[in-house]
């Protein structure tokens, strides 16, 4: 049916109202805390995201040679150079593996649990300040 721009469609009672809109899928850019508590919050997500990439990444090298030794002794016994069998080669990349988990736990400590836990310090130190001013007694500070 043609309606002229002048004349608006007919609403109805019985319609239902419009569906709210969408909230934004995905990550946001940055997330801007709403307070101490919420900081902490972001504080410990950042760390337990850290560990666990670590704790996985060396565990995870070391569990999967292990399942290959119980599991594909032919593939550990195989050689991939004359003389040096593929179970010792994966042995000894454990020690680069574990040391790049090392890399990876510091990178993200100093890039995004280092910056919020400074942040906090800040915070906590300003309102210790503050707390220190707002309980001294008047005249105590000449």
């Amino acid at each position: 049916m043609y309606h002229h721009p002048s004349h608006p469609e007919p609403t109805y009672p019985w319609q239902p109202p419009p569906p709210p809109p969408e909230p934004p899928r995905g990550r946001t850019a940055r997330h801007t805390p709403l307070g101490r508590h919420s900081d902490l919050r972001v504080l410990r997500g950042a760390y337990r995201r850290q560990r666990r990439v670590a704790t996985l990444t060396a565990l995870g090298y070391f569990v999967a040679f292990l399942v290959l030794s119980a599991f594909a002794p032919s593939l550990m016994t195989a050689s991939p150079a004359p003389g040096l069998p593929a179970g010792l080669l994966l042995a000894l990349l454990q020690l680069p593996v574990t040391g790049l988990a090392i890399v990876v736990y510091e990178r993200t400590a100093r890039r995004r649990v280092d910056p919020l836990a400074e942040r906090i310090r800040t915070h906590s130190e300003i309102d210790a300040r503050r707390d220190a001013r707002a309980t001294r007694p008047e005249g105590a500070g000449r």
